[in-house]
């Protein structure tokens, strides 16, 4: 324990501090004491358990340590000493250890109590008593990279901690050694040197300790050292006549090799800068990864809010089409974009009965979706040990001579053929047809291409369904998504101006639910396509998304100075009259690809 007095604020103390809340001086500051750091040191011990998988040990944190260490790991005390200064400038009330990704503000600070840990977890030998100390000196200086790579092991993810310990712990040494001359080289190329052999620093970060070690104890003697270090990181964590045994061989090869190498004058400061641009090497490839990180993340989240507005974007797109669809399908009348009412501007002429040759197209256009819709029995065939099912002849031969050699018998003999019937697709057409007073010619066969496949669908399956629209800057309602055959032939004329394919497009899609799979869907848009960049557009990104969802979409063209709408089968159709047949021999194709 400490024998410094612990000063601890009084009620006085706290009192005088609150007097200063509201005369406009500066916030107080909480008090750094002693007894502020038992906390720190409490929620240390709590994350000492999962670095070093041990929940026997203490940690005690305060300004200063008893070793003069910035960290210090005792054994016999089952104690991990460290120094609150690292921590520096944050307070003790603003350090929380126990909560997991904290230490990211502090890195340095960790990466020092992750290398105790290291200690903590694999330094468990223990020098018998009468050993030399200068053997247990170097086997002690060779646990320092053991105990940290062997934490790596286990904890990949520390790598990064771990280095920045190395700049906080070696640098000290190596600017106060203990050691002077070779001595202090070949110290300096085992903190360094080998943590690159166990993967905390990189072989480019090192080289200039490399090559220093290398020109002041020779390549030799380097050799010899790096193979006692790397001996020394396959010790085990107990073996302790092993790790004396690599102390003894550093001293005999340092005695041995000393007298014939001449020391340079100021070694000390020599090594100090070598280590020194290892340090700010690894400093710099830290920050770099860091920045990339950073980048990587910051990346990841514009991606996260891009698609965060896409979605609410979608979203406000499904419940604006939702109230379209309502108010164009429910209203007997033509209405704004925004499902209000339009006082003027109904295409609607009027209607009239169906002509002998629309009923007879209908009809066969009914059949035509019929067959196309017919899907063959699936079969499953599935084999067994036992009935029922047909016999296999050969497979019961063999399962008779699989028992008779006394194995197992694998051999299944029955054969069962299941044939189910595949659901017929309905079928989800939607036309919009253009009203602007370009498109006068495509009114008359439109409207009987509306009707007939309208009657068709609904002779054909209960659950098809159509709807036709036609849009000028208003958007009115032709035939609507009910199951019911209509009676009549619904007219109209091409009168309008400005373009609303978008709303057109949500509102069919809604209505039809032509981006849902599981029945055959098909778009038609009867349109010259004469349209504003705005409007294009927007119609596109409709177009766009239904082509994603699987929805065809077919444009019809009635002149040659009609322009194509990216993203849609364009369909030139220089006699008018030939829309319907068109129109029906898509939906027809769009059924028979539905799968």
């Amino acid at each position: 324990m400490s024998a410094h007095h612990h000063i601890q604020s009084t009620p006085e103390d706290d009192a005088d501090l609150a007097r200063w809340d509201d005369d406009g001086a500066p916030p107080a500051q909480p008090r750094s004491s002693p007894a502020a750091w038992l906390r720190v040191g409490a929620e240390l011990g709590d994350r000492l358990v999962a670095l070093s998988g041990r929940q026997d040990l203490l940690v005690t944190c305060r300004p200063g340590t008893r070793s003069g260490a910035p960290a210090a790991y005792f054994p016999t005390l089952g104690e991990v000493e460290f120094d609150a200064r690292l921590f520096a400038p944050l307070q003790p009330h603003e350090i929380h250890p126990r909560i997991v990704g904290d230490e990211d503000r502090y890195p340095a600070a960790w990466g020092v109590f992750v290398h105790e840990a290291a200690h903590a977890a694999h330094s468990v030998w223990t020098q018998p008593a009468g050993a030399n100390p200068r053997v247990v000196e170097a086997a002690l200086l060779l646990e320092e990279s053991r105990v940290e790579g062997a934490h790596l092991i286990t904890r990949p993810t520390d790598r990064t901690y771990l280095r920045t310990s190395a700049r906080t712990l070696v640098m000290p040494d190596i600017a106060h050694p203990t050691l002077q001359g070779i001595e202090q080289a070949a110290a300096a190329a085992a903190l360094i040197l080998g943590r690159r052999d166990v993967g905390i620093l990189d072989a480019g970060e090192t080289r200039a300790v490399a090559e220093l070690c290398e020109k002041v104890l020779g390549a030799n003697l380097l050799t010899t050292l790096t193979r006692i270090w790397t001996a020394a990181h396959q010790c085990a964590d107990h073996d302790a006549t092993t790790m004396l045994a690599h102390g003894q061989q550093w001293c005999d090869a340092l005695d041995a090799a000393a007298p014939a190498l001449p020391v340079p004058e100021g070694l000390s400061d020599l090594l100090t800068g070598a280590v020194k641009v290892v340090m700010d090497h690894a400093a710099a490839t830290d920050a770099a990864d860091l920045a990339a990180q950073d980048a990587a993340a910051n990346a990841m989240a514009s991606r996260s809010k891009a698609q965060a507005q896409d979605c609410a974007q979608r979203a406000r797109q499904r419940r604006k089409a939702a109230a379209t669809a309502k108010s164009v399908f429910n209203t007997r009348g033509t209405v704004h974009p925004d499902g209000t009412p339009a006082p003027s501007g109904n295409p609607v002429t009027g209607t009239r009965r169906p002509t002998a040759a629309e009923q007879s197209a209908a009809a066969r256009l009914s059949r035509a979706l019929r067959a196309a819709a017919y899907r063959e029995r699936t079969e499953e065939r599935t084999t067994s040990p036992t009935p029922p099912g047909r016999l296999n002849m050969r497979a019961a031969l063999a399962r008779d001579a699989q028992r008779a050699a006394g194995s197992v018998p694998t051999a299944e003999p029955f054969t069962h053929t299941r044939r189910r019937n595949s659901p017929t697709p309905p079928l989800r057409v939607g036309i919009a047809v253009d009203v602007s007073g370009s498109m006068r010619a495509a009114c008359k066969p439109v409207a009987s291409a509306a009707w007939i496949v309208a009657r068709a669908a609904a002779l054909t399956d209960p659950d098809s369904r159509t709807a036709t629209i036609a849009y000028d800057r208003h958007l009115t309602a032709l035939t609507r998504p009910t199951h019911r055959a209509p009676e009549r032939v619904t007219t109209f004329d091409a009168t309008g101006g400005h373009h609303n394919l978008a709303n057109a497009i949500d509102a069919l899609d809604h209505g039809l639910e032509l981006s849902s799979p599981g029945a055959g869907r098909l778009l038609v848009i009867v349109t010259d396509a004469h349209y504003g960049s705005d409007e294009t557009a927007q119609a596109v990104t409709r177009v766009k998304q239904l082509t994603t969802a699987g929805c065809a979409v077919l444009q019809l063209t009635l002149t040659a100075e009609s322009r194509h709408l990216p993203g849609t089968t364009l369909l030139h159709l220089p006699q008018p009259s030939s829309a319907p047949a068109a129109i029906a021999k898509a939906a027809t194709d769009a059924i028979r690809r539905t799968r």
